[in-house]
């Protein structure tokens, strides 16, 4: 992938609604058959920032493209490259999945519609529930409907605005296995998550808090650029520690998993000191473990100032 081409080249990004400043001098490249991940809070910028790359929103100013087109004057052009994906089931519930797919077909103008449904719903394992009403599909299957319907005119570039919210942990794997398959075909993804777990399997990741962008890169590169120490605590006796901690000098960041406590810090001398003088006399082991994508996405949170209130 590191001679792939670049589909997205764009540097000092802004857009503005209203009074209100929702991204900022975004600068980002992404290459053919990336899986670009977009994480950070509701309300932060991220859908902004993605339908602005793909053509879907208009820039106020800065520069750049999207398949080699300009994002500020070509913007129609980019559309008709581009599957969207939306986070709410947006087809048909009273028509069959056949009729729903041959309905988006109509739609492109594709002279070849039935061979093409026919391909669509082969590749996504739809064609035995070809008849099925889409109003009674479980989430998963509603999935892979919407993912079938935006690669009926073979998009280059495939946005995917949190797509598995609500389906069950085998739908998303699935889901995300057919997203890798799409990837090592060329095909160029941008998509917004809250899964950690999600957030990992992209290429790159980029974290943006109330429409600046925070960190950028590899899952790795995210956790490591936040230089954040992380000790994790158990035994009997965690309950109200996390409290505790919080208020105590070294400690940035105090999260529950599971059975025991995860404790950060950016100065590891001060929060070794805390740890190992609040523990002291009790039954509560401690050990250094390495910080994760999830610690680095919470002190990220905590960093940042919604400055899209009042």
């Amino acid at each position: 992938m590191d001679l792939a081409p670049l589909v997205i080249d764009v540097t000092g990004i802004n857009k503005h609604f209203g009074n209100k400043h929702v991204v900022k001098d975004l600068s980002l490249q992404v290459k053919e058959g990336e899986i670009f991940g977009f994480l950070g809070p509701n309300g932060s910028g991220k859908t902004t920032s993605i339908r602005m790359l793909c053509g879907l929103l208009t820039p106020d100013s800065g520069h750049g493209t999207c398949l080699g087109l300009n994002v500020l004057t070509e913007s129609a052009a980019i559309k008709r490259q581009v599957g969207y994906m939306t986070q709410k089931f947006s087809l048909w519930d009273d028509l069959s999945i056949g009729e729903n797919l041959d309905f988006v077909a109509r739609m492109f103008g594709m002279a070849n519609r039935r061979e093409v449904v026919d391909q669509a719903l082969e590749n996504l394992g739809l064609s035995s529930r070809r008849k099925q009403l889409a109003g009674s599909l479980s989430g998963g299957w509603k999935q892979r409907l919407a993912l079938a319907s935006c690669l009926l005119h073979k998009p280059k570039l495939l946005l995917l605005d949190e797509p598995t919210a609500g389906v069950d942990p085998k739908a998303r794997r699935d889901f995300w296995e057919e997203i890798h398959r799409l990837s090592a075909a060329g095909i160029t993804v941008l998509v917004s998550t809250h899964y950690m777990d999600e957030a990992e399997r992209c290429h790159r990741l980029a974290y943006i808090a109330y429409g600046t962008m925070m960190a950028s890169g590899t899952a790795k590169d995210v956790v490591s650029s936040q230089q954040l120490h992380t000790w994790a605590i158990s035994g009997d006796g965690l309950q109200g520690l996390g409290e505790t901690l919080r208020k105590l000098p070294g400690v940035d960041l105090v999260a529950s998993f599971g059975a025991t406590l995860h404790v950060s810090g950016k100065n590891r001398d001060a929060l070794e000191a805390t740890l190992q003088a609040t523990l002291q006399g009790t039954a509560l082991n401690m050990a250094v473990i390495p910080a994760s994508l999830e610690d680095a996405f919470i002190y990220l949170m905590q960093g940042s100032q919604d400055q899209f209130q009042g």
